[in-house]
């Protein structure tokens, strides 16, 4: 059961992510990639802390190093994403981030050695196919904001990893805690030093804000880290994925982007890539072990 409640709890994630790009894209109006992070990390900071600052207290000292790690590759993951948007589309900015589901084998291959067979290796072959019709522009060069959307999936599928790694041992919710504090501290940090301390704040821009904290930040990555628990990085991954769906759904039907058979046939590709290399495997241990029975 608790399995299940934490696939539902990942699709949550998913669809709120999706829409994360549509606000983002329109915080980025108002604001710079920094300021949005800044802001949207340190609400949820807060947010998070009052609601749960208490758990901190029964939290192993190990959680600390772990959370500020987190936070660390939390922050240089939405760096990477956030600035990627502002010279690529949400759509494409969503699907390419989609691709850290192709990353997480191999980074459980570097660290535990497990090995990568053929369905993956097709996989990976398929979804570099998928992203060059979806990102190269007509001179065959990919622009910027996609090579940092790609950077930026690499970032996630670390993110996704490690925290399925530490919530085995340490309390998710204190974890998290950590972790936006972490992220929150840089943000400002980096706010600072680039001079961009906003004097006013629009009204549209505190909107989407709020809605990046609370909804993208706090509940998301609280139901990530605490969904962690009772999942495998690989499927936490594939769930996960789906937000490129939702983030191109709502590209289109909200900031009215045009939608191309070029993009199309490569987000297929792409998703074509993650079950094949994610889900097919299983398939035949599956047909090996009924008819071992």
């Amino acid at each position: 059961m608790k399995q299940y409640i934490a696939d539902g709890m990942l699709l949550v994630t998913a669809i709120v992510w999706g829409s994360g790009f549509v606000v983002t894209a329109i915080a980025l109006e108002y604001l710079t990639a920094y300021q949005v992070m800044a802001g949207r990390f340190l609400l949820a900071s807060i947010i998070l802390t009052v609601l749960f600052g208490f758990r901190l207290k029964k939290a192993r000292k190990s959680v600390i190093w772990k959370g500020v790690l987190l936070g660390t590759i939390l922050y240089i993951a939405f760096a990477l994403q956030t600035v990627g948007l502002q010279y690529t589309t949400p759509s494409k900015n969503a699907f390419l981030t989609a691709v850290n589901v192709i990353v997480v084998p191999i980074i459980a291959f570097a660290v535990y050695k497990r090995r990568i067979d053929g369905y993956e290796i097709i996989g990976s072959i398929m979804a570099i196919v998928g992203i060059g019709c979806l990102s190269l522009q007509g001179s065959m060069t990919m622009n910027i904001g996609d090579i940092l959307s790609l950077a930026c999936a690499v970032a996630f599928a670390f993110d996704i990893f490690c925290t399925n790694l530490f919530v085995q041992k340490e309390d998710a919710i204190a974890l998290t805690i950590i972790q936006f504090v972490t992220a929150s501290f840089i943000g400002i940090m980096v706010v600072i030093s680039k001079g961009e301390v906003p004097a006013t704040l629009e009204k549209e821009a505190i909107y989407s804000i709020v809605y990046l904290a609370i909804f993208s930040t706090t509940i998301a990555y609280l139901f990530q880290n605490v969904a962690n628990q009772y999942t495998t990085a690989t499927k936490a991954a594939i769930i996960l994925s789906t937000e490129s769906f939702f983030g191109m759904i709502l590209s289109v039907l909200f900031l009215h982007e045009m939608l191309t058979g070029r993009m199309i046939m490569g987000a297929v590709l792409i998703l074509l890539a993650i079950l094949i290399a994610e889900i097919k495997p299983a398939y035949p241990k599956k047909r090996m072990i009924n008819s071992s029975r």
